[in-house]
């Protein structure tokens, strides 16, 4: 009897992955190909989308021969992707800029000045956050420095809708995408008029705009032959890879709530209402017409983990280089990290920001940095966590995903300094599970996405040591009055 598999395919910053699963959320095999960054500038960070585009094809190919699927063996294929991404392409969809990606920081004086002008009334109608990270801070250096693939451009769009026009011939976005874009009305769900004056675009230079679960009609006979994969098979365009992640891990239900670490991070809950904070510490995007996320996302999770570990010339596994901290009490005896070494977003959205030590002494070895590295990312998500309970409440239930997660060191962190348990999916591919149940959804072969908590394959919950929460709640006060010390600075 033929097997029933699904595919997501996730499209992110570090990487493209490929996965297979059962309909029971199984993850049957997976496939990675790495994406390259470019630097032209200190603060410029691009991606070649053509390339990303073939390490797709790459990655599928390759689940497909590893899952050794059979002919009529993949149902369905869902798509989830990073967010903030921008090209320029021409009227055939050529690209004629590289993608500059989430962590470009070149419109940074375009944020500040509109930070200083409309920062308030735009952040409440669109619920993306002034910042170089949005397509609209993008656009608007575009624009006024006259960048030459701006003034020849017939369209703009993302990485993710770049790939679907290469495979299908459509130019759609769907929801989520959109509302990234800090040029999307989340209440109307239309492009606001307004804004895209601002950027000196039109909506003919703009995607259709679509649902998480519209289905993809007419894949490339090429692109079919090089991964392998029936050209019926319905591809679904999915969502982000934040409302996805939330999606695939089950944190779907009021109270419940996702934190995601890998290259980056985010933490955030699903709502069926638009909410925005006072303090505008948080974003507000689409998912589907009936649901948003809420949340904030830091530029700094693993990232600053492989920065040390690059910097300390450390060859080791990653497992072993994490494993130093566990030498270490909590609190990495008074060394301080703000793991602010890309710039940060939530909670304190400063591009200009930079990572700092604190209390450094003779003592301290290679084990007290890795801890202190670790201990930071976790309380800056637990910073943006308090501002997140501020609109929403406090957490039921914790649940974490990404690259990170698969650490048992940084989990029992997570779990002592949140002082609550966490929960974790064992198949670690949550935004991918998370598209591949949104084209189960899309099919109907699931009838909801609620549904989706039956077929999550979760391990034990870890426990907070309760010495460990109160020895963090100590030092997490030192943690923040020293961000407040030191991010006047910037």
């Amino acid at each position: 009897m033929p097997r029933e598999l699904v595919m997501g395919l996730d499209i992110g910053t570090t990487s493209v992955k490929a996965c297979v699963f059962n309909l029971h959320g199984e993850l049957i095999a997976e496939a990675e190909d790495m994406n390259a960054f470019h630097y032209p500038q200190q603060g410029w960070v691009e991606q070649d989308p053509a390339a990303i585009e073939r390490s797709a094809v790459l990655a599928v190919r390759e689940a497909v021969r590893k899952a050794d699927i059979g002919k009529d063996e993949l149902i369905a294929l869902g798509f989830s992707a990073a967010m903030h991404s921008l090209v320029a392409v021409d009227e055939q969809v050529k690209p004629l800029s590289p993608a500059l990606i989430w962590a470009d920081g070149r419109s940074a004086a375009q944020a500040d000045w509109m930070t200083a002008q409309a920062k308030s009334d735009i952040y409440a109608r669109t619920g993306t956050p002034i910042h170089p990270m949005t397509p609209f801070m993008k656009l608007l250096w575009m624009k006024e420095t006259g960048f030459e693939p701006y003034r020849n451009a017939a369209y703009f769009m993302s990485v993710k809708e770049y790939l679907i026009y290469s495979w299908f011939g459509e130019r759609m976005i769907d929801y989520s995408m959109a509302s990234a874009t800090g040029l999307f009305n989340p209440s109307s769900l239309t492009w606001d008029r307004e804004l895209l004056d601002m950027t000196g675009i039109t909506e003919a230079q703009l995607s259709e705009l679509v649902p998480p679960t519209t289905v993809l009609h007419g894949l490339s006979a090429d692109i079919a032959a090089q991964t392998g994969i029936q050209g019926d098979v319905p591809f679904v365009i999915g969502a982000a890879d934040g409302q996805l992640a939330n999606l695939g891990i089950g944190a779907i239900l009021p109270g419940e709530v996702a934190v995601s670490v890998g290259t980056s991070g985010a933490i955030r809950q699903l709502t069926s209402h638009i909410k925005v904070s006072e303090t505008q510490e948080t974003f507000c995007y689409s998912f589907t017409k009936d649901t948003a996320i809420i949340g904030g996302p830091t530029n700094n999770g693993g990232i600053a983990l492989q920065w040390l570990k690059d910097l300390l010339q450390d060859r080791g596994s990653f497992t072993e280089f994490l494993k130093a901290a566990e030498q270490v009490e909590p609190g990495s005896e008074g060394l301080l990290f703000l793991p602010y070494l890309n710039g940060e977003r939530a909670p304190i959205w400063n591009q200009r920001a930079k990572g700092n030590f604190y209390g450094i002494a003779m003592t301290h070895q290679k084990e007290h940095f890795v801890r202190a590295v670790l201990e930071g990312i976790t309380f800056n998500l637990y910073q943006i966590g308090k501002a997140l309970e501020s609109i929403a409440g406090e957490p039921e239930k914790i649940y974490v995903n990404g690259g990170l997660s698969r650490s048992i060191v940084w989990l029992q962190m997570m779990a002592d300094v949140f002082g609550a348990d966490i929960y974790v999916s064992e198949n670690h591919h949550s935004a991918a599970w998370g598209a591949a149940w949104t084209a189960l959804v899309a099919t109907g072969k699931a009838r909801s996405f609620e549904e989706i908590k039956q077929n999550i394959p979760m391990g034990e919950a870890v426990k907070p040591n309760p010495e460990n929460s109160k020895r963090y709640k100590h030092v997490y006060e030192q943690y923040e009055k020293t961000v407040k010390a030191v991010t006047g600075l910037f």
